[in-house]
């Protein structure tokens, strides 16, 4: 096994994170405002426990961070974070813009 496979890439974490329904909702939420673990518990129906091992994967992912503010620590959305999962998606977004033109290309080149 190579090094890169041993470690969890930052895009197979932030995918990680994401493939949960849950953890996906928790980012809605987050995407309003910045929450601790108690309100973003009462949007479920688990334990503060359950929420805070989704919250931990979430900020695994750099999807969140967490910020102290007085005693309170809030978890926050972390836009860069969804940013580098976009970029992953954008590369097979062009990819399959160039595959498709190229397609039409010989279709066109085809019928004339």
């Amino acid at each position: 096994m190579n090094q890169r496979s041993q470690e969890q890439v930052p895009e197979q974490m932030g995918f990680r994170a994401l493939a949960d329904p849950t953890r996906r909702q928790i980012l809605q939420l987050l995407a309003q405002d910045s929450l601790t673990i108690a309100e973003v518990a009462e949007n479920f129906q688990m334990t503060r426990a359950a929420v805070k091992k989704h919250l931990t994967i979430l900020d695994e992912g750099n999807l969140i961070s967490v910020h102290a503010e007085g005693r309170a620590r809030l978890n926050r959305l972390n836009p860069e974070g969804l940013r580098q999962v976009f970029d992953w998606f954008g590369f097979f977004d062009t990819f399959w813009d160039n595959r498709l033109a190229a397609l039409k290309f010989e279709i066109e080149k085809d019928i004339q």
